[in-house]
C-alpha cells in the first residue's frame, strides 16, 4: 500500500544498495522501541543509511503523503468520510504565570544570612 509513495532511486550515480522496504522496518523498529540511530539491529542495513532516507523522506514529504493516505484508508474502513469535517483548536496550548510585566522577572530574595554556631569557624579566620 506504501510502495508507491516511496520515492524512487535518484537517476545516474549508483543504484540502490538497500531494499526500501528494509529502510521501512528499521524506522518502525526504532519509533516503536524508542532507540537511538546507532543501536540500530544488525539485521538492518547501517544506522547512517536508515537516518539518511528517514531525512531525505522527511524533506521530501513522503511521511506526510504516506500518512495522509493511511488515515484514508482507516477512515473509510470505520465507514466515515475520507476527509474529517471538523477540528478543535485549544486556545490554552501555553500557560503563563498570572503576574505579568516586570513582576514576573524581579530577582528572588536573598536567603537569611548563615547564623554562627560554636563549632563552626568564623569568616575571615
Amino acid at each position: 500500500m506504501l510502495e508507491p509513495l516511496i520515492p524512487p532511486a535518484k537517476p545516474g550515480g549508483r543504484p540502490r544498495s538497500v531494499d526500501p522496504r528494509e529502510i521501512m522496518n528499521a524506522i518502525r523498529y526504532l519509533l516503536r522501541s524508542g532507540g537511538a540511530w546507532r543501536l540500530v539491529p544488525h539485521e538492518f542495513p547501517p544506522w547512517s543509511t536508515v537516518y539518511a532516507y528517514f531525512r531525505r523522506w522527511e524533506a521530501d514529504g513522503t511521511w506526510e503523503r504516506m500518512a495522509g493516505v493511511l488515515r484514508r484508508d482507516l477512515r473509510a474502513a470505520l465507514g466515515r468520510r475520507s476527509e474529517p469535517s471538523a477540528a478543535i483548536l485549544d486556545s490554552q496550548t501555553v500557560k503563563t504565570t498570572e503576574k505579568g510585566g516586570r513582576a514576573a522577572t524581579t530577582r528572588g530574595r536573598r536567603p537569611p544570612a548563615a547564623s554562627v554556631t560554636p563549632w563552626s569557624t568564623p569568616r575571615g579566620c
